[in-house]
């Protein structure tokens, strides 16, 4: 509802006698919409329609727009200082008669109906003094200057803005009644209602509800400033949000405050005059976000205001950089899926920008699983990874991270590098190809590559381990997540001597992987494995095993792989990570890596870089 209207309602309420003392917005705002069009001298924002050639002259356009504003703003002045020490003189009438009610009550009358014309008198000036900011911030936006701020100061000098003598009748009052003014303050809701009571919430009704904000260079002195002015003020803080940008601040704070605290705001114009900052502030639609934040559907400042949302994260990264193009695309598919951006976190601090967490609003009707295509497309065509969590209480609270081994926390196949020892290359590889791909049940892959090696003699194994070469960041990774607590494990489908090397060399708490069997004196092997084959079930029934032997619940299990057999495992963990996987565990799984480190889990897991090196300290 735009001002005028809701002022007009407002009006409706008061008694005719009053009507014609209130401000005229109308008249003001018709006054700027048909006499200063085209004047603004703030020609890139104010004016953005507005192009110039070279040999056009921005001089001659300037002037003449200078001329206009030169006769007109004055001129508007002129009309508000008119329609202020209207509502002024009225406000002064006013608050005298009340003074003369006071003096005319008896001790034992009750002063209810005299509090409830100041409490009338006060709805008027705040209506009065809005509609007054509203229309200095209209003019500044058609004429391209900044006049809001110092007309507010230079306001506060009259009665209706200080109210100072209205103030002390109502404290008086307020006394007589036997009430607390304080809005907010604790009470015994146990006991049955008092008169007090009664007079207490019409105190509490005839509070306002407003939305501040302060944008400057000076981030703490901004904050303390706007603070300041709310403790003056005896304002309640209902929610607040902060922006930073190297030194400049937003500080934006939501408030409840008396209908007395319009002098609020001309402190706060001092405020941001005292530290070069730009004030903004609206009434009537902090008070429409306040009527939302008292009902079931709650949003905070930080938040999107739109019913039936459900938030997720995103964390998109690349080892690169990230991409001006990728960005723009990105920010694209968000709006045309109706996705609104609610925060935005930089997660590395590396020379050029690499990660960034996204906290999104999602429409309730958009299944995300509908949109994995999409996502996956744009990722690809800018090497780019995008990583979608759901943003509840689980996401940052993980405890343990089931990790692949082959491919994953090192970089080779460890049967294709015993095959490699023994000269059987060629055909193990060929069939570990097509079980990775899914062309091959994973047991029977297993036993056809397993039978090659039979006579293979078991000192190859130890050979095998020395060549293995871990993926880059698996150290650091498993250090920062072994020093936040986490639990850690691998499950292969590669053999168990060899997981119990990674295990040791990265710190791990559990190994599970195929056991080989060997011949009677231990010397070769026989091209058979022992126990229960670990397959793509058995991967997924480890994980969940262990979770529960640590009392860990799922929803707090990460598990990472790159094969076709981990998918079941990616699957049941709450965060399944794809990493530098084949196409169809990609298609599948919930998130995807497609960079060199492992480190970069970290960041799917919340954590920043900074936080990263923080734990590698502890470790």
């Amino acid at each position: 509802m735009k001002y005028g209207s809701y002022l007009e309602l407002q009006k409706a309420e008061f008694p005719a006698s009053w009507q014609a003392h209130f401000l005229d917005y109308t008249k003001l705002k018709t006054y700027l919409k048909t006499r200063m069009v085209d004047t603004s001298v703030h020609l890139s924002t104010a004016c953005p329609s507005l192009t110039f050639k070279w040999e056009d002259s921005v001089a001659d356009t300037l002037g003449s727009r200078l001329e206009r504003v030169r006769t007109l703003t004055p001129e508007f002045i002129r009309m508000l200082d008119a329609q202020v020490t209207k509502v002024n003189t009225f406000f002064e009438r006013m608050q005298s008669d009340i003074q003369a009610l006071c003096k005319a009550l008896r001790a034992e009358q009750e002063p209810q109906s005299v509090l409830n014309e100041v409490l009338r008198l006060e709805r008027f000036v705040f209506l009065n003094f809005t509609g007054v900011a509203k229309a200095l911030k209209k003019h500044d936006k058609w004429a391209g200057l900044f006049v809001r701020e110092p007309y507010l100061v230079r306001m506060s000098e009259l009665e209706f803005v200080a109210s100072t003598e209205l103030q002390q009748i109502k404290a008086e009052l307020v006394a007589r009644l036997g009430c607390d003014e304080v809005v907010g303050s604790s009470r015994d809701t146990t006991r049955a209602p008092t008169p007090s009571d009664k007079h207490r919430a019409d105190i509490e009704h005839a509070t306002q509800t407003a939305m501040v904000s302060l944008r400057g260079p000076h981030g703490t002195d901004i904050i303390g400033g706007v603070l300041t002015c709310l403790s003056k003020h005896k304002c309640q803080i209902v929610d607040f949000s902060l922006s930073r940008l190297h030194h400049d601040v937003t500080f934006g704070v939501l408030v409840h405050l008396h209908e007395r605290s319009v002098d609020l705001f001309s402190d706060l114009a001092q405020t941001a005059q005292r530290w070069d900052g730009t004030l903004s502030f609206d009434v009537q639609d902090a008070q429409l976000k306040a009527t939302k934040l008292a009902t079931s559907a709650q949003y905070a400042l930080s938040e999107a205001p739109y019913a039936q949302r459900i938030k997720y994260v995103a964390t998109v990264l690349n080892e690169r950089g990230l991409s001006p193009e990728f960005l723009s695309e990105w920010l694209a598919w968000l709006l045309a899926k109706k996705i609104s951006v609610e925060q935005m976190r930089r997660l590395d601090r590396r020379t050029s920008l690499m990660c960034v967490e996204f906290r999104l609003s999602v429409p309730h009707d958009l299944g995300l699983d509908k949109v994995r295509a999409e996502l996956i497309a744009i990722s690809s065509a800018h090497q780019t990874d995008v990583a979608l969590q759901p943003d509840n209480v689980f996401r940052r609270q993980k405890r343990l991270v089931v990790f692949d081994m082959d491919s994953t926390l090192i970089q080779q196949e460890v049967i294709d590098e015993i095959a490699r020892a023994t000269g059987i290359e060629e055909q193990v590889a060929a069939i570990t190809e097509r079980a990775m791909q899914g062309e091959m049940d994973f047991g029977e892959s297993l036993a056809a590559r397993v039978a090659l090696l039979a006579g293979t003699p078991v000192s190859v194994l130890e050979g095998v381990k020395q060549r293995l070469v871990f993926t880059e960041g698996a150290h650091y990774l498993c250090r920062a997540l072994k020093s936040a607590g986490f639990k850690l494990a691998v499950i292969s489908g590669g053999f168990l001597p060899l997981a119990k090397h990674v295990k040791t060399e990265l710190g791990l708490d559990y190994a599970f992987a195929n056991q080989l069997a060997v011949s009677a004196d231990g010397s070769v092997l026989v091209g058979e494995t022992v126990g229960p084959v670990v397959d793509a079930a058995r991967k997924a029934e480890l994980l969940e095993v262990i979770a529960q032997a640590e009392g860990i619940a799922i929803d707090q299990v990460v598990a990472v792989g790159d094969g076709a057999n981990d998918l079941l495992m990616l699957a049941k963990a709450s965060l399944g990570i794809a990493f530098n996987a084949k196409p169809r565990v990609q298609e599948q799984a919930r998130a995807r890596i497609n960079q060199k480190s492992l480190a970069n889990i970290l960041y799917l897991m919340g954590y920043s870089e900074s936080e990263a090196s923080e734990l590698q300290l502890l470790g």
